[in-house]
């Protein structure tokens, strides 16, 4: 009899975790969030809903807010690039967790 060598066991949690994933709109924006915003911006914006093609996003200052509101066609045109589908219209951003 022969013995398979054993796997990684990052290979079956990583497997889980996808089967676990939830497959909505929203929850692949959020995945594809920080290779679309950039490391910066993801770190202070945080999508919170995506309603009629609206992405909502939280921002924690007013700045982020503003300048986030400034590259919003350029994210826009990234996240559905990483999506590989229209599923995001515009951003509307907000200030606050």
């Amino acid at each position: 009899m022969r013995r398979i060598a054993p796997r990684p066991l990052s290979a079956a949690v990583d497997a889980l975790a996808a089967d676990l994933a939830p497959q909505t709109p929203l929850a692949r924006v959020q995945a594809a969030w920080i290779e679309a915003a950039g490391p910066a911006v993801a770190a202070r914006a945080t999508p919170r809903s995506l309603r009629a093609g609206v992405l909502t996003v939280a921002c924690r200052e007013a700045v982020w807010a503003q300048e986030l509101e400034l590259l919003g066609p350029h994210v826009v045109q990234r996240l559905n690039a990483a999506l590989g589908a229209e599923i995001v219209a515009r951003l509307r951003c907000v200030t606050g967790r």
